[in-house]
């Protein structure tokens, strides 16, 4: 099943977010998922710049969907994060923002989305 951001507004977003075959698309053969706690990252995101600049909360959400659409073709340019033991947990930074993902035998999942000054 797949969770949709339900505050931020669907012209936001790409088909990879709210498209109900989401989890399903592919790219060179390695699925994009999300986890629920990314799609609650993203909507605290756009929820916390929303009503001080509802553009600016456009462009961020924007612009860590688009990142994350281009993981897939190249998943491992992301940094691996050594800490998470035998998964191979990575990460990228987009603006002022971690992306972290975990890389499985045939998925991408989208684990977490925060600010970089988060302690996290």
């Amino acid at each position: 099943m797949v969770v949709r951001p339900s505050t931020i507004p669907r012209s936001v977003l790409g088909p990879a977010v709210w498209h109900p075959r989401a989890a399903n698309l592919r790219a060179n053969s390695v699925a994009l998922r999300w986890t629920q706690s990314a799609y609650g990252d993203l909507r605290r995101l756009y929820d916390f710049l929303e009503p001080v600049n509802p553009g600016a909360a456009i462009r961020a959400v924007r612009l860590i969907v688009n990142r994350i659409e281009r993981i897939p073709p190249q998943p491992r340019l992301g940094e691996r994060l050594p800490r998470f033991g035998p998964r191979e947990v990575r990460r990228v930074l987009v603006a002022k923002y971690e992306i972290r993902y975990e890389l499985t035998d045939s998925d991408v999942v989208v684990l977490r989305i925060f600010h970089a000054r988060e302690d996290r």
